[in-house]
């Protein structure tokens, strides 16, 4: 045993075990002594106060407290000790969610990226400026880029709400999630860049002057990123936007905040350079009255039109043109993410493939063209692994032809018997006679119908029709059987073609996927997704950058001379 000097709230020498204690347990034992609550409590070692680590393995020794080590325990007030109390449960708090955060966005990038059929009613895919749907690089850099969107979606939008701090953090993890893709295929985006225009502007609104040193690289990164991505003088950008000015604002921004790392590095001269070239690109952000009002009246909002005016250099033609041309994409979208989850729902009737993949819908198109039955040749795809030629090969033998018939009427059978044993157990759990019940489903009909027959009293519902005593006798028979048959019907599938057995893992996959899922988090970023568009990163406000603009102006001009 070891000892410590305590003084303080509590005088004497504790024998404690140094490779065995942690600062929790030493702050008990100190507490317990003083009669105070441990949270009222703060040890002092070598002028530093000990808290407790974020690895509870890690004992005293590894802290740096030594044999004989003098500790000063001091008490704090019950407010400031409760105020810690939920500072640290905070912390914890937001410790736990951003990692749900990066551990949902890797989740939706692996189901998205691997072709897998996903398990939302929604298929997350990469697109360009001008909304086209584009394949970067390998799965690995598809999965990384849709990883680093995601957090960069979610990040974005903690900066809009003032939440500086969360949003680095998020920003880090999309910086390191886009890290993983290949370099060349990032040299073709300009998110990353602005990503770290970004993370530089959390530095700024936090007033952390002592990533001062990183800022500046990561400003030097964005600008060389941006050029790669945009071209020489902006000549890709200006082609791709036909002669518009999105970029205006988040220049203003880059040299706002290269200008306030030239000034507190000391470098005077150069942040002067830099501020007054921002201060020129605000005054063109400034929009006017007048040129406001012409394009409200078309019917446009207020900060859509200011928008559309700063990224067309106050042309009020040009901003209507470009609000209708946003117009036309948000509709022609809408219909195109309708008829993808069309096309997801049509793939998830067919099942997946051995290697857990959805039918390709194109491949089948080809197949359908040509004379196929739809879902015939879907399961001729499923069975193949979508490969076309093999799937013809089954579908024009007689034989694997007929199987495939075969299957497809057994899987309709078992559906429809599901649905009427589901059925039944409905109007069962109302209170319902199970026989009653077996007798007025089988009599078909609609939900309502259904219903009169079962609130009839049962003296006429026997006289009703005697045959359909019969028929509801041999229903409730069949029905009694119907747990074996379907018991017979696995059996077959497990034991004979394998094709049932491939399908049902796949089924059994995606269930036990779903109960993993943290479908809050996955929602979170869908929706932070879902709400970006194109011109998103270019769509700055920008009061704050103005008013920091002239501060800086101002201190420069009552600057020494260098």
């Amino acid at each position: 045993m070891e000892k410590l000097r305590i003084g303080g709230t509590w005088v004497g020498v504790l024998d404690v075990e140094l490779d065995n204690w942690n600062i929790p347990m030493l702050r008990d034992e100190v507490a317990k002594r003083s009669n105070c609550n441990p949270h009222s409590i703060n040890l002092i070692c070598a002028g530093r106060i000990l808290k407790d680590p974020d690895d509870p393995t890690r004992n005293l020794t590894q802290l740096g407290i030594k044999n004989n080590a003098k500790i000063l325990s001091t008490r704090i007030s019950v407010e400031e000790g409760q105020s810690i109390k939920n500072q640290i449960m905070a912390e914890e708090e937001r410790s736990r969610r951003l990692s749900r955060l990066k551990a949902a966005a890797t989740a939706l990038a692996g189901r998205h990226a691997d072709g897998s059929l996903p398990v939302e009613d929604f298929n997350i895919e990469v697109e360009d400026q001008s909304g086209k749907k584009v394949q970067l690089g390998s799965e690995t850099d598809q999965r990384a880029v849709m990883m680093g969107l995601m957090l960069d979606a979610n990040g974005k939008r903690l900066i809009r709400q003032g939440n500086y701090k969360d949003a680095l953090e998020v920003l880090s993890m999309g910086e390191e999630a886009f890290s993983l893709c290949d370099s060349k295929v990032l040299e073709l985006i300009d998110n990353v860049p602005i990503l770290q225009i970004n993370m530089v502007w959390c530095y700024f609104m936090l007033r952390d002057i002592s990533s001062l040193s990183e800022a500046g690289k990561r400003l030097e990164m964005a600008r060389e990123g941006l050029e790669r991505a945009h071209g020489k003088n902006l000549l890709r950008l200006r082609l791709l936007q036909g002669g518009r000015f999105p970029e205006l604002a988040l220049h203003l921004r880059l040299e706002l905040l290269e200008g306030v790392v030239a000034y507190h590095s000391g470098q005077f001269e150069k942040a002067r350079v830099a501020l007054t070239s921002a201060k020129a690109k605000f005054a063109r952000l400034q929009v006017s009255d007048e040129t406001l009002s012409a394009v409200m009246q078309m019917g446009f909002k207020e900060v859509n039109a200011k928008r559309a005016l700063r990224m067309t250099n106050q042309d009020v033609g040009g901003a209507i043109d470009l609000l209708l041309e946003e117009k036309a994409k948000k509709r022609q979208k809408q219909m195109e993410d309708i008829q993808r989850r069309n096309e997801i729902w049509e793939q998830k009737q067919y099942g997946v493939t051995p290697l857990k993949k959805p039918v390709d819908l194109p491949r089948l198109d080809e197949l359908v063209s040509i004379g196929f039955e739809r879902e015939l040749a879907a399961e001729a795809l499923r069975r193949n692994e979508n490969d076309s030629d093999k799937a013809l090969d089954d579908l024009t033998k007689p034989e694997t032809n007929s199987n495939l018939q075969d299957y497809i009427e057994s899987k309709k059978r078992k559906k429809q018997k599901q649905d009427t044993n589901s059925e039944i157990e409905r109007y069962v759990q109302m209170g319902f006679e199970r026989s009653r019940v077996v007798a007025a489903v089988e009599g078909g009909g609609t939900p309502d119908e259904i219903m009169q027959r079962l609130m009839m009293p049962q003296s006429e519902a026997a006289a009703n029709s005697s045959a359909s005593a019969s028929a509801s006798a041999s229903a409730s028979h069949n029905v009694a059987g119907s747990d074996v048959e379907n018991q017979d019907v696995n059996k077959k599938n497990d034991g004979g073609e394998g094709e049932g057995e491939g399908e049902g893992e796949g089924a059994s996959s995606s269930s036990s996927s779903d109960s993993e899922r943290d479908v809050e988090m996955e929602d979170e970023i869908s929706a932070d997704i879902a709400s970006s568009d194109a011109l998103a990163d270019y769509d700055i406000e920008v009061n704050i950058e103005g008013e920091a603009i002239s501060q800086y102006l101002a201190m420069l001009d009552s600057a020494p001379p260098q």
